[in-house]
């Protein structure tokens, strides 16, 4: 018998102080967000006065994660000038900064240089590694899970070096 593989929330729930993100695609298409985002080319945009009304469970999960001391950061590598689907998150990236997550903006073109895993990846605690996996159309292809120390370290020190040159939300504009 398999061991149960934790959800996501999960993860989050048992994550002790740092939980990172490194997204590097242009273009999503996973189920969650596709009604979001035909709406949002409709002209939909979140009001920053309704929260009632922004992603949810996401967003009440990252605002109890941050609550409860955990430090939640996102890093994005996007061409430019960037994707529609760029545009989009960039969009609505103010709700999860209002939930307590850190996001910077990272141009393609700058992260050349630096040494970085084939895939996105979430690095909890600096020890378990959950990588996304995509299809060329951009859906979700699954997890997969590494404990390795070494394979951690990589994607720690990658992420860390898109951190340090990327720019903050609020100056990254599009």
């Amino acid at each position: 018998m398999q061991p149960k593989v934790p959800t996501f929330a999960e993860q989050l729930a048992a994550t002790r102080s740092t939980a990172v993100h490194l997204e590097m695609r242009d273009s999503y298409s996973v189920a969650g967000e596709v009604q979001a985002f035909a709406a949002w080319r409709e002209g939909f945009r979140y009001d920053p006065a309704d929260r009632a009304s922004w992603w949810r469970p996401w967003l009440s999960t990252i605002q109890e994660t941050v609550g409860r001391g955990v430090e939640v950061r996102r890093a994005r590598i996007v061409s430019t000038p960037v994707s529609e689907y760029i545009r989009y998150e960039h969009s609505g990236t103010f709700t999860n900064i209002a939930a307590g997550e850190q996001i910077r903006w990272l141009d393609r073109r700058e992260a050349s240089d630096l040494a970085l895993p084939g895939n996105d990846f979430w690095l909890f605690d600096g020890e378990l590694v959950r990588f996304n996996h995509f299809t060329g159309a951009g859906e979700s292809a699954g997890p997969s899970f590494s404990d390795n120390p070494a394979v951690a370290r990589l994607c720690a020190t990658a992420f860390e070096a898109v951190w340090e040159r990327a720019v903050p939300h609020e100056k990254f504009s599009i």
